[in-house]
């Protein structure tokens, strides 16, 4: 059963929360090994209220969870967790994650407050609603990358939050939720209602649609960050446009694999198994790396 307990935290899809390392690594202070520990301890505390998030989804999910292919295969959905450990499960490990955070400052703890309620609306409301849904799971990402800003605020208090960050996160964000999306449609058939209920709401036209649009916002938004103003006084240098072939690599990718692969439906696995979009990401942060701190 401690097997079926860890599985129900969802530990893969934790590689999400890596975006509040942003904070940190574009406010050029990654060497700073105190503001990284805080960093890690922020990681933990998301990634437990996160999982929180995930066993109550997957107690309200459970029926429609055990129609899908490969979610029936979920600890709870599965039987292998019994519900009344689930249920018990779930507040102990977000009063843990809370309990990391509050070490983490004010204004850490209330984003991850947000988060939590947000996540508790969505399972609850803001899944089964057309653009919404998308919408909601894109603002999780943007409290992500704010609560990597603000456990660095009360030691770092010169810490700045860039709204190029916010802007390039939510569209990356609406890109990523768009193609798994796309994914799931594709792939649940004439099942995709009964699978997830707002699917009955999208079309694969409007889906491509919409892929395009927030593809393009999230190459063109990043680009324009490199070469924004205010972006090259920080950094003293209009290098970071470099990086922009990585970011276009990517999304074009990611892209490429909506409509060849059904591993897309998870964008955390993808990142994983994918080796192409693996190796892009790491070519990605080692020229951010280059470029913010080898300059000395």
């Amino acid at each position: 059963m401690m097997l079926a307990m860890f599985q129900a935290l969802r530990p893969r899809q934790w590689s999400k929360n890596l975006l509040i390392f942003a904070g940190i690594l574009f406010s050029r202070q990654i060497g700073d090994l105190a503001l990284v520990a805080r960093a890690i301890e922020g990681f933990f505390a998301f990634s437990l209220v996160a999982s929180a998030s995930y066993i109550w989804n997957d107690l309200r999910d459970i029926e429609a969870d055990r129609l899908h292919p490969k979610k029936r295969r979920r600890a709870i959905a599965s039987g292998r967790l019994p519900i009344g450990v689930a249920r018990i499960e779930a507040p102990l490990v977000a009063l843990a994650g809370a309990l990391l955070a509050i070490r983490l400052g004010k204004g850490f703890l209330i984003v991850l407050a947000v988060y939590f309620l947000q996540n508790l609306v969505y399972t609850s409301f803001l899944k089964r609603q057309v653009l919404l849904d998308v919408f909601a799971i894109s603002i999780g990402f943007v409290l992500r990358a704010i609560a990597g800003v603000e456990l660095l605020l009360p030691v770092a208090p010169g810490t700045e939050l860039s709204p190029w960050l916010l802007v390039c996160t939510f569209f990356g964000a609406l890109f990523l939720a768009l193609s798994k999306r796309r994914r799931e449609l594709g792939d649940a058939g004439g099942q995709a209602s009964r699978q997830r209920e707002v699917l009955e709401s999208y079309t694969p036209a409007l889906l491509d649609g919409l892929l395009m649009v927030s593809a393009a916002a999230s190459v063109m938004g990043y680009a324009l960050y490199t070469i924004w103003p205010a972006t090259v006084a920080k950094f003293g240098t209009e290098a970071l446009l470099y990086t922009v072939p990585f970011v276009a690599y990517g999304i074009f990718r990611y892209l490429y694999l909506v409509g060849v692969s059904d591993r897309t439906e998870d964008p955390s696995h993808v990142l994983i198994s994918d080796r192409p979009l693996a190796i892009c990401v790491l070519g990605y942060l080692a020229a951010v790396l280059i470029i913010l701190y080898g300059r000395g």
